[in-house]
């Protein structure tokens, strides 16, 4: 169903009258105050953040607090940036008892300072603002008046308004859109290259899961086009702004389908006055890793498989061996035994201490050299030996570098990274470890697959591995106590040299001493983090996060799902996805079946039912594809119409055709952006005919997923559909990527599907 800005009919002032353009002067006014606070809050930030940053010495205490103070102006700093361009959006108007009140909302709270701290602006996030979202005609909520102001720059240009009044005809026409003159403008605007916020157009069904309750897990079951992707990153900045200490300390992390995607809707947090998210892929949540290879879906697959983690186990134990039958040691001219019995009895107690591959290393090493210095003391006659002899010969032993190798062979230190690698590139390892868990055809996939260049898929499996394996990271810790040490005694002879180069004659001039001590002048010399909560936690595997949020959530194998749950202990998660868009053969059918390891019943499902992108003309052919997948779900109603029809061409020469065809659209859409939508084997053909540019994309599928274009070419649909066994779910993808028109670029046989487009 379609709508239109005519009901904007009630619209309080007109554009080009005296009255619209004395109203406009004023709220070009009241703007002006607006960004005039917004440039003293900055200049007294920065004021603050100078004099903070110059302060040196005193207690602990002190220094914590100074470094707290530091994140903090530092945090109001790129908050009070980012807001910049649309500050402020809309008014209210209320008539409580009859005495109109106004409110002004925006992207940010400011507050006049005096007596009062009365607000000049109010954050979109507030709970005063909701009516901005909810009011309608039936319930305005006290709202007389709700305005949406448009703005270039610090310039307002104009504003639509809405009078909500009981006496306004049929509510029940229409989809219950709120400011529907904005929300349709913003629709309607051509496509950048990334994503807008949608803070001035958030709808009623939107507001509701954006500003619902933090815990627990939330399932966002949405159809293209109907914001999913905003509403997630709008509720990232709302839970930051309800539960700023919590989450400011934890950190929220946003995972997406791929980098392209993160670059996509990498303004959106900033634009709403959040800098400190962490946004990322499955491929980018091993710190040292940017996960990029490419490898065979059927691999990925196998990869993603639950049973994977007990093939990991299964590696690891294959580590931890035994000699067949002994293994002889030379140390000190004499050859000591190690047979099968001693090392399966330090093995089995390492293993039962539960402790990772690592760590447990250290009792199986211990328990190995005990015995080793009980046949060495035999040896040499252990009755002539006293206590110190006898640990004297284990320090021998433990320093001996036959001993050593020896020990390397049967328990040896192991990486996540080196043991993933010989896994797959060694068929010997694979079988030992896999042979019962994975078929033959599995295993060489996995072989053939592996290369030197990591992939999304690996990242899951060397995080499963640095669990299993855990860290020993005592010679780390060592170093560093011995670091400093050495550093605090370089800061000691610095201050003895300065204070003997001191010729005070007057007892009241201070002393180095008196200001800074070696402690602290050894601090400075250290390079201090001043880092994010969110930067920390890019640099840290362990981290665990105060939310989670996860964007096209049905594409995640269940080896990812392992990864992210180990990042979220508590179970605060947002997952927005569509179970009729998976295209990955690991990928989700059903939200219970990913969610039920690990939360039981136990999570809530919110749907999105209006699709704000996609054309209602558009939406009929997608409509089609829906109706032939397996899944119990009904296309969303569209908001628009763009009298546009789709529509079709066969082509007999692909690269020819194609620049035609892509120089026609970008005409028809003004300035806007174009996709061309390739099967994945058809890629370097088509970017080799189009070349793509700031306005023109070329892109799989895959790779389109969570964007969104003016116009689509979508080439070969009949090899998008065939090259899967979820062809149709990808096909269903690439038609709801375009805003305004959408062409399809007929080389072999019809889709069904798509037979009405000729």
């Amino acid at each position: 169903m379609s709508v239109s800005p005519d009901r904007e009919a009630d619209r309080a002032l007109e554009d080009g009258t005296p009255e619209h353009a004395a109203e406009l002067a004023r709220e070009q006014a009241y703007v002006s105050t607006l960004y005039a606070k917004l440039d003293t809050e900055r200049v007294e930030a920065q004021r603050r953040l100078d004099t903070t940053l110059r302060q040196t010495g005193g207690t602990p205490q002190a220094r914590t607090e100074r470094d707290v103070a530091t994140t903090l102006y530092s945090d109001r700093l790129a908050q009070l940036g980012s807001v910049e361009q649309g500050l402020c959006f809309g008014r209210l108007d209320f008539v409580p008892d009859s005495v109109e009140e106004t409110t002004y909302i925006g992207r940010l709270g400011l507050f006049e300072e005096d007596d009062d701290y009365r607000p000049l602006l109010v954050d979109w996030r507030a709970p005063v603002a909701r009516p901005f979202y909810l009011a309608t005609a039936a319930s305005p909520d006290g709202v007389r008046r709700r305005r949406h102001l448009r703005s270039l720059s610090r310039k307002v240009t104009g504003f639509d308004d809405e009078i909500l009044d009981l006496r306004a005809a049929d509510q029940g026409q229409d989809l219950g859109l709120a400011g529907e003159a904005a929300l349709l403008a913003a629709l309607e605007r051509r496509r950048t290259g990334e994503m807008a916020d949608i803070v001035a157009t958030i709808q009623a069904e939107q507001d509701r899961i954006i500003r619902a309750p933090l815990g627990g897990v939330m399932v966002v079951q949405g159809a293209p086009g109907t914001g999913k992707t905003a509403v997630a990153l709008h509720r990232a900045a709302y839970l930051l702004y309800t539960h700023r200490q919590q989450l400011t300390t934890r950190g929220v992390l946003v995972v997406g389908p791929n980098s392209t995607f993160l670059r996509y809707i990498g303004q959106v947090l900033p634009s709403l006055g959040e800098t400190g998210v962490l946004l990322a892929t499955i491929g980018q949540l091993y710190p040292g890793l940017d996960a990029e290879g490419v490898e065979r879906p059927e691999a990925a697959e196998v990869k993603g498989r639950l049973v994977m983690k007990d093939v990991l186990a299964a590696a690891v134990r294959d580590r931890q061996r035994v000699p067949e039958p002994v293994l002889e040691i030379e140390h000190e001219r004499e050859i000591l035994k190690l047979d099968r019995k001693t090392c399966v009895e330090a093995r089995t107690r390492a293993r039962r201490s539960r402790r990772p591959h690592n760590l447990a290393r250290r009792l199986f090493v211990s328990d190995v050299l005990d015995a080793l210095t009980r046949q060495a003391a035999r040896k040499l006659g252990e009755d002539l030996l006293d206590a110190q002899d006898v640990q004297d010969i284990r320090a021998e032993l433990a320093a001996s570098k036959a001993v050593a190798a020896a020990m390397t062979e049967l328990w040896p230190k192991l990486t996540p990274e080196g043991l993933l690698d010989d896994l797959f590139a060694e068929r010997e390892h694979l079988d030992r470890a896999a042979g019962k868990l994975l078929s033959e055809a599995d295993r060489a996939l996995l072989e053939s697959g592996h290369d030197a260049k990591w992939t999304p898929a690996d990242v899951p499996l060397l995080d499963e591995l640095a669990e299993l394996l855990g860290e020993d990271d005592s010679e780390e810790r060592a170093e560093r106590r011995r670091r400093e040490r050495v550093e605090r005694a370089y800061a000691e002879g610095v201050l003895h040299v300065l204070e003997q180069d001191e010729e005070i004659q007057d007892e009241e001039v201070l002393r180095v001493s008196d200001v800074l001590d070696a402690e602290l002048f050894a601090e400075r010399q250290q390079e201090r983090s001043e880092l994010t909560a969110a930067q920390r936690a890019a640099q840290d595997r362990t981290w665990t996060f105060g939310h989670v949020i996860v964007d096209e959530a049905q594409e995640l194998s269940a080896m990812d799902w392992r990864l992210l749950m180990r990042r979220s202990p508590n179970r605060s998660m947002t997952l927005v996805g569509d179970v009729a868009q998976t295209g990955t053969a690991g990928g989700a059918r059903t939200w219970d079946e990913v969610l039920s390891p690990y939360v039981d019943d136990r999570w809530r499902l919110e749907q999105l039912t209006v699709n704000y992108r996609t054309p209602a003309e558009i939406m009929a052919v997608a409509a089609r594809v829906l109706a032939e997948l397996d899944v119990d779900l009904a296309a969303p109603a569209s908001v628009r119409e763009t009298g546009v029809p789709p529509w079709s061409v066969r082509s007999t020469d692909l690269e020819a055709d194609l620049p035609g065809l892509v120089a026609q659209e970008l005409s028809a859409v003004d300035g806007g952006t174009v996709a061309v939508l390739t099967p994945a084997a058809r890629l370097a053909a088509v970017e080799a005919a189009v070349s793509p540019g700031e306005r023109v994309s070329v892109l799989t599928v895959e790779r389109a997923k969570g964007l969104e274009f003016d116009a689509v070419l979508l080439v070969a649909p009949d090899e998008i559909v065939a090259a899967s066994p979820r062809g149709l779910n990808d096909l269903y993808v690439a038609l709801t990527r375009a805003t305004q028109r959408l062409g399809v670029v007929r080389t072999g046989e019809d889709v069904p599907a798509l037979a009405e487009l000729g």
